[in-house]
């Protein structure tokens, strides 16, 4: 039979859909997007429009593919089952039990009785999986967490994920060997809250140092990291290890300790700030992107204009804009103050002005350097990622996974454009 998954939401989802992928391959089913007997949607509840998006494409493929096996899991599904219950979905899971898809799948082709299932409790082990190969990616994700136990104000994902909870210290090391010996050089390390992980006696720290050992593995990289989890262990690592990527994305979400405080965030700009330093004096070049939340409760037009001038202070690389959505469920939800739509739209349409503006800055300072370039498409034209994490053109076909070191010789139309010096691997 055939099969396809629709993935949306983050690199976590994308390694859990990966996982789901290769464990129906292994069972003989064959991937194809255009004539599918199955189809999984893996869907997203981290904003009201990442819902929203989810139950579109669930009606979206229950309408155009009628006949076809429909499952349905995710936070989106764990968040808020009613609308999907309501379509008829034959496999309606939440964020347990995607490692039994295809027990669930062939229980119910010989049944035919449709299967639902929610923990209901953030109490839960990890659940055991792991990949051997991203057949689609270049470089590999490896979720080695799952749950957030921090419960900001805005957020709903602690009640869909559960509680924190990691993957066992010598199962990621293995994972690691197994991606690194198919071909991949770089892994992501992923999850809820990353940061937090501890396994067997041994933090992040300790995990990216053992997995430095692996030969072939040539660049580690983090998806997301809270400030208050960059230690000195951790910036003592940085330091010494030329594996860990030039790149950081830590999330400041609002640039006032007022909003901040409202947000239950734990720490304050002017601690944000000192992190932030001394990681630059570690790594003077390292690109640090971040998460930024527009129109919160309370949030004035002082207050975002604070948290603009913060934002350009800090000469983030990147900043990833979200207007405040209200979730359900959330202390922000009851909070008063609420702004008005127009107006987070507006503060949006500023916040990504700027993001852009130091985006170019940033990236124009390698403008003349030469810079190893891990190759991701190939074609007439290849586009790779550097080790700080910008985006680099070639008017050549290089070939996938390959890292090449590249002259940068301009910044255009939000890309670097480099030329061939020549190929390492």
């Amino acid at each position: 039979m055939k099969f396809q998954i629709y993935t949306l939401g983050c690199k976590v989802n994308t390694y859990e859909s990966e996982m789901m992928k290769e464990k129906m391959l292994a069972s003989g089913y064959v991937y194809d997007e255009e004539n599918p007997d199955i189809i999984i949607v893996n869907t997203c509840s981290v904003t009201n429009m990442a819902d929203h998006k989810s139950q579109k494409m669930v009606r979206h493929f229950k309408r155009n593919n009628p006949q076809a096996l429909l499952v349905v899991c995710g936070c989106s599904s764990e968040n808020d089952p009613k609308p999907y219950e309501e379509l008829g979905i034959d496999i309606l899971l939440g964020n347990n039990k995607k490692s039994e898809i295809v027990s669930l799948i062939e229980q119910y082709i010989k049944t035919h009785e449709p299967y639902t299932y929610f923990a209901g409790t953030r109490k839960l082990p990890f659940e055991d999986m792991q990949i051997a190969q991203f057949k689609t990616h270049t470089r590999a994700f490896v979720k080695i967490e799952d749950g957030c136990d921090n419960f900001c104000s805005y957020c709903v994902i602690p009640l869909v994920r559960g509680s924190i909870r990691h993957k066992d210290f010598d199962i990621v090391v293995e994972e690691v060997k197994t991606l690194v010996l198919h071909g991949h050089q770089e892994i992501v390390f992923t999850g809820i809250h990353t940061g937090s992980y501890y396994s067997n006696g041994h933090d992040l720290t300790d995990l990216i140092h053992e997995v430095s050992q692996i030969d072939g593995l040539k660049y580690i990289r983090i998806s997301s990291i809270e400030m208050t989890e960059l230690d000195d262990k951790f910036l003592n690592e940085l330091r010494d290890n030329p594996k860990i990527c030039n790149h950081l994305h830590i999330p400041l979400q609002a640039g006032t300790d007022e909003i901040l405080k409202r947000m239950n965030r734990k720490y304050s700009v002017f601690e944000f700030k000192r992190k932030i330093a001394k990681i630059r004096d570690i790594r003077p070049d390292i690109s640090i992107s971040t998460d930024i939340i527009v129109g919160f409760p309370g949030e004035t037009n002082e207050l975002f204009e604070q948290t603009l001038m913060v934002a350009r202070e800090l000469q983030f690389s990147k900043i990833h804009v979200f207007p405040y959505s209200v979730r359900k469920n959330t202390k922000a939800a009851l909070m008063d103050n609420q702004v008005d739509e127009k107006e987070k739209h507006e503060r949006s349409k500023r916040l990504v002005a700027l993001s852009k503006e130091l985006e170019e800055e940033y990236a124009k300072r390698f403008i003349g350097q030469t810079l190893d370039v891990l190759i991701e498409k190939n074609g007439k034209e290849s586009i790779g990622t550097t080790f700080n994490y910008l985006k680099v053109r070639i008017m050549e076909d290089i070939g996938k996974n390959k890292i090449v070191q590249l002259k940068i010789i301009r910044y255009e139309k939000s890309i670097l454009i480099g030329e061939r010096i020549t190929c390492k691997v």
